[in-house]
């Protein structure tokens, strides 16, 4: 199992969709921490706690792409992702991600 604790391992100002947007954007924590840990664990756990708070746009990107950029399906994120917090202030934010989640569709390839 791993843990990821976007405030400790990544930042306490995570913002924005895309590296344009900044240093702690959506893309690069899907990319860099989400999929690796995704791809080595049968399990991974996020820890959403202590940030200053999330927009939809880093949400969106870090977590609804990973099924849009094909990385893997809802049905495989509920058996291997696990959205941890403590505080139930944030526990709306668990619930955005899983929205996320369960409305994308991954991006058709073009032939």
């Amino acid at each position: 199992m791993k843990l990821i604790k976007i405030a400790v391992d990544y930042s306490d100002t995570p913002l924005g969709r895309y590296p344009a947007d900044g240093n702690f954007n959506g893309q690069r924590f899907r990319e860099e921490f989400l999929v690796p840990a995704l791809k080595a664990e049968d399990k991974t756990v996020v820890d959403i706690d202590d940030v200053e708070g999330y927009g939809s746009s880093f949400l969106d990107e870090a977590f609804g792409g990973l099924v849009r950029e094909g990385h893997f399906s809802s049905k495989d994120l509920k058996q291997k992702l696990q959205i941890q917090c403590q505080n139930s202030d944030y526990s709306i934010y668990a619930n955005l991600i899983w929205k996320y989640i369960n409305e994308a569709r991954a991006k058709k390839k073009s032939a």
